[in-house]
């Protein structure tokens, strides 16, 4: 089919090239559809990929709500086509759209009252020169204050800051980001390397230097809660310690310099 034939498909034609693929799977029916339809739906992709970078993402979407489109039809409803698959496109892209700028995962039910608690805000505002109740807001949406508070808090996810967003600036032109306040060196993974060095060499040690390191170092309790806790004075503890320790480290430099 020519180019310009495409151009002059009447609806009638339409019609037969969707029953030609919904009810026999007639690829070419499919082929020469999406051919028809593909500048409205680049059409459309371009008023909501505006000024976003992921255009063709959004016309690839596009495309998927024609297809689905296509797929469900049903001329009885007294509608054309293209009546019909143009809010189907619409509501793929904008689904999309959705799922794409949020910063953080929520559930497609926040996604979903989220614009809807807010036009319902706006209209109550000019409805009633007030910033509206908590509970005239659940009434209008037909959900739960509880729901309305949570929507409203896990909207605030819709943009991430960057942890290098400035929060804070001194005379001098210096800025404070929340990477400098955010977080710091965890101490636990030294720890656990040092565990896991102690449990290769524990074995050049005694029954009760393997305590007193145990409760000293990997417990932390004080050499009297250690001696207490074995029954020997904490003078004994001190040497036992001191040995032990003696023993590690030797064990540690042989260990480095024939590892297994």
């Amino acid at each position: 089919m020519s180019r310009q034939s495409q151009n002059q498909i009447t609806p009638e034609e339409i019609n037969r090239l969707i029953k030609a693929f919904q009810l026999e799977q007639d690829e070419e029916a499919q082929k020469l559809l999406v051919l028809h339809y593909r500048k409205m739906v680049e059409s459309i992709a371009r008023k909501y990929s505006k000024g976003k970078s992921f255009h063709e993402d959004i016309s690839q979407v596009g495309l998927i709500g024609l297809l689905g489109a296509i797929r469900r039809y049903d001329e009885t409803y007294g509608k054309n086509f293209e009546a019909f698959a143009v809010p189907t496109i619409i509501g793929e892209i904008k689904r999309f759209l959705r799922d794409k700028t949020w910063s953080v995962h929520v559930p497609r039910r926040i996604k979903e009252l989220g614009p809807k608690i807010k036009s319902t805000i706006d209209e109550l505002t000019i409805q009633l020169q007030r910033s509206p109740k908590m509970a005239e807001i659940a009434d209008v949406v037909g959900v739960s204050e509880e729901e309305i508070l949570e929507v409203m808090e896990i909207s605030k996810s819709y943009h991430a800051l960057s942890v290098d967003h400035s929060i804070d600036a001194d005379s001098e032109g210096g800025t404070t980001t929340l990477h400098d306040i955010v977080g710091n060196e965890d101490e636990g993974y030294e720890k656990i390397n040092q565990i896991l060095v102690l449990e290769k060499i524990l074995h050049v040690l005694t029954e009760r230097e393997r305590s007193v390191i145990q409760y000293t170092y990997i417990e932390n309790m004080s050499q009297k809660e250690a001696g207490e806790r074995l029954a020997i004075s904490q003078m004994h503890v001190s040497r036992l310690q001191r040995k032990a320790i003696k023993k590690l480290r030797e064990a540690i430099n042989a260990k480095e310099k024939n590892p297994e």
